[in-house]
């Protein structure tokens, strides 16, 4: 009976040794399923799109592309402000340049001056037909000379009177009658004239350090 119990035993201990292997083999691939679930997304398969229906697209035309704006304009540069940034500009308007050697500088200054003269010519001969003269004297001194009216101050020297000439004026600027008076000595070849008198003197060459003017006439004696 032992006997034929221990192949039972041993047919039993034999089923199970396989058994228990099998776990111990399986033990070690147990971490598989760890390492193949990073991989798990890769092996996802993308679910199939459905397909949309397209919709028939009408004809509509098409918008044209906005023609290209205009080139904006420059922006305008400051107007010069110090009188040679002035010159500068005015001579680039006119396409000339500055003289660069001496010779052409005197030469522009020659034809300036000579311009400078033919105006003022000009401006003068105006000024005399506005004013109804002729010609100005070529020469000088050759004018009308000038009178005076004055009173007899003093006829003490020989030859010789000192004469007030009184000058009455409106000024200006305020209206107002401004009076004032100078002395003259004019040449009295025959002294005639006495203190007090009213006379009548022109104008006359040089006779001495200050006499530039000769009697003429006596208007009003003195009383």
């Amino acid at each position: 009976m032992a006997d034929q119990e221990n192949p039972e035993t041993t047919d039993a201990a034999d089923d199970a040794a396989p058994e228990a292997a099998a776990p111990e083999a399986a033990a070690p691939e147990a971490p598989a399923p760890e390492e193949a679930a990073p991989e798990a997304p890769a092996e996802e398969t993308p679910a199939a799109e459905e397909p949309v229906a397209e919709e028939p697209v009408a004809d509509e035309p098409v918008a044209e592309a906005p023609a290209a704006a205009p080139a904006a304009p420059a922006a305008p540069q400051a107007p010069p402000s110090t009188p040679k940034e002035r010159k500068v500009a005015s001579r680039a308007r006119r396409g000339t340049r500055r003289p660069a050697t001496p010779e052409e500088r005197n030469e522009l200054r020659r034809q300036k001056a000579a311009a400078r003269s033919r105006r003022r010519a000009s401006e003068k001969a105006k000024r005399g037909e506005a004013r109804g003269e002729g010609t100005p004297p070529a020469e000088h001194g050759t004018g009308a000379p000038k009178v005076r009216l004055g009173k007899v101050v003093s006829d003490k020297a020989d030859k010789t009177i000192t004469v007030r000439i009184d000058v009455a004026r409106r000024h200006r600027r305020y209206q107002k009658i401004v009076r004032s008076s100078t002395t003259l000595h004019a040449h009295d070849e025959r002294n005639d004239a006495n203190e007090g008198d009213l006379v009548r003197v022109v104008e006359a060459r040089p006779m001495s350090r200050t006499k530039r003017w000769r009697l003429v006439e006596i208007l009003e004696r003195a009383k």
